[in-house]
């Protein structure tokens, strides 16, 4: 089974904290997120993600998040890297689904897509999938 989602996210938690302070206003982050998920995919979302600021307030960004619901009737959870950059109005992350992360009816899962979240509590996300 092959696919192509599309959906929207909404983050329901945000707790961010700073590691490392560094010379300009740079810094290093951690943060927590949580979400939920609409559209071809509609379940929760978690993620933890690495962030580095810039003195512009630009800032790029690393983390594993895990997805979890239901697509097409299909229950289970996968977990997919994301990388990306935060222009200082609109982040923007490409994910790639982790090998072997794939539980449930999700087992097996491969895939990538991404998602674009201007700055608010309100994204939007795309994934295409192959399940064996």
């Amino acid at each position: 089974m092959t696919g192509s989602l599309k959906g929207e996210f909404e983050v329901t938690s945000w707790n961010e904290t700073p590691y490392a302070e560094r010379e300009g206003d740079r810094k290093l982050t951690r943060a927590s997120v949580t979400q939920q998920l609409s559209g071809g995919l509609t379940g929760a979302g978690e993620v933890q993600w690495l962030m580095s600021y810039q003195q512009d307030g630009t800032a790029r960004f690393v983390g594993l998040q895990q997805l979890e619901g239901a697509i097409e009737g299909r229950s289970g959870s996968v977990v997919v890297d994301t990388v990306g950059d935060f222009d200082g109005k609109e982040a923007r992350g490409v994910w790639t689904v982790v090998p072997g992360s794939g539980t449930g009816e999700w087992a097996g899962m491969r895939g990538d897509g991404g998602f674009v979240a201007p700055h608010g509590s309100k994204a939007s996300f795309t994934l295409d999938y192959s399940l064996e």
